[in-house]
């Protein structure tokens, strides 16, 4: 990747943008299994992908999710810090309102509804299990103002 290039969502001119869509519904977050590659397959995710040329963040995670689980999302607020994956990639989750569509494993092995007692004991893939203690928060119920 050419360092300065605009629009191709890098960091500091060497990293590339990878978001992940962090879905709650009724008290569960929605996670998802990989299927590749082997070194990650059957751990668990949160869903979303490479940013691609020009695009927000946001309209990204809308993007993967429709793809990647044929639901229908609004994107938002980022949730947790930005994490480093090796030297190429930073990952960055935002947190999203499900609107529609019951999700379908389409490019993972398994998608699944979690609530915050299994966050901890699911096999994470290493990125996102920096995520827990942030989605924990996120799936925590609000007290009534």
């Amino acid at each position: 990747m050419e360092r300065g290039r605009v629009g191709d969502r890098c960091i500091d001119g060497q990293r590339q943008e990878v978001v992940a869509g962090a879905v709650v519904r009724d008290g569960c977050l929605l996670v998802a299994r990989r299927s590749s590659p082997p070194e990650l397959a059957g751990l668990w995710e949160l869903p979303g992908g490479k940013t691609e040329p020009g695009e927000e963040p946001r309209e990204a995670v809308e993007r993967e999710l429709a793809e990647e689980l044929a639901i229908v999302v609004v994107a938002g607020e980022r949730v947790g810090p930005e994490v480093l994956i090796g030297e190429r990639l930073v990952l960055r989750a935002h947190a999203a309102e499900w609107i529609s569509g019951e999700p379908v494993a389409i490019e993972h092995q398994e998608v699944a509804w979690i609530g915050s007692e299994e966050l901890e004991g699911l096999a994470w893939v290493p990125h996102d299990r920096v995520l827990v203690e942030f989605l924990r928060e996120l799936i925590r119920p609000r007290e009534p103002a």
